[in-house]
């Protein structure tokens, strides 16, 4: 269908951006949408970002990294100190913890991406643990074990953190659309389908992998401030090697290049690991083979390596219409 409107898939976007953010307030007024359910729903929209986080290395960059938890440790940290042993304001505070994890990205990329495969995996799981061990022993930044917790002050309540997190959320999918559309992410993408390929054609393939790696890092340091923000208690254990695996989770599910696809696969396994909490101890038995079913029979995960298209369910709804229109005439 012709784009008679040259800002019309812009519109569509906006328009359903508004909804995903003030259609569960509209629910929340009327009493439909309980404080806990709002609260999962929000922690969702958190392991939504980190799932494109993971994504953005495994599904678009192509390598495999099983750290991308102890970057959320560090975005998480590190909000809390600029905010509250700095005192900088939080929406500053915040912008300096991403900020600094995306250098920790970039510092850890060097030796990381000098490897590929299984070795790679290994390293980053490394750097993962690393980080976890490092944040116990600085207890004058961190806590220790128990972490440290954020004031009332900055701790978001349940409305304001659903709408911060969902609009969070929203404006970083639309931004990396249009990364990802750009020469600089296809040849990202490049790089992941064929190296070799890549390289003939003039593509420096550790450029882009690191830029895709620092990428990631940018974004679980958005995920680590939001988290921090929700929750109001960090604990070096957030950037366990079991966490790492909960994302990769999410993006194996959802679908390996599609962010539509690891965003609704993190919403799902978030609601569903509350809903079999009735289940008890049982529910560490139901949850791994609701997930070994889903493998089985849909390898290839919710969406694949397709993306959920508003403006093309829109297309098809307009021209449903339009033929009934005709077909009346």
């Amino acid at each position: 269908m012709t784009d008679k409107f040259p800002f019309r898939s812009t519109a569509i976007l906006f328009i359903i951006g508004v909804l995903a953010v003030f259609l569960p307030l509209v629910l929340m007024k009327a009493g439909l949408l309980d404080a806990y359910t709002v609260l999962i729903i929000t922690m969702g929209g958190v392991n939504a970002i980190m799932a494109v986080s993971v994504n953005m290395i495994v599904g678009i960059t192509g390598q495999l990294s099983l750290g991308q938890a102890g970057f959320l440790a560090i975005g998480a940290f590190s909000c809390i100190f600029f905010n509250f042993d700095l005192g900088l304001p939080l929406p500053l505070a915040a912008l300096c913890a991403i900020l600094l994890t995306s250098a920790a990205g970039f510092l850890i990329g060097f030796p990381v991406l000098k490897l590929s495969g299984d070795y790679l995996a290994i390293v980053t799981l490394g750097f993962g643990e690393i980080i976890r061990v490092v944040f116990i022993n600085l207890k004058t930044l961190t806590g220790g074990p128990n972490g440290r917790q954020f004031t009332t002050v900055v701790k978001l309540n349940g409305e304001l953190a659903f709408i911060v997190v969902t609009a969070v959320l929203v404006v970083l999918v639309a931004l990396l659309q249009n990364f990802l559309r750009s020469s600089y992410g296809r040849a990202i993408m490049a790089c992941r389908e064929d190296e070799i390929a890549a390289n003939s054609s003039g593509i420096d393939i550790f450029r882009y992998k690191m830029m895709g790696f620092v990428i990631a890092a940018f974004i679980a340091g958005i995920g680590g401030c939001l988290y921090a923000m929700v929750v109001g208690l960090v604990q070096p254990n957030v950037a366990q090697f079991l966490r790492s695996i909960d994302f990769l989770i999410y993006v194996v599910l959802g679908g390996m290049g599609s962010m539509t696809g690891s965003i609704l696969s993190a919403y799902v396994l978030t609601y569903l690991q509350e809903f079999l909490r009735f289940f008890q101890d049982y529910r560490l038995v139901i949850y791994p083979v609701i997930l070994i079913f889903v493998m089985l029979f849909r390898p290839q995960g919710l969406l694949g390596m397709k993306e959920l298209s508003f403006v093309r369910i829109v297309d098809r709804i307009t021209r449903k219409f339009l033929s009934r229109g005709k077909a009346h005439e």
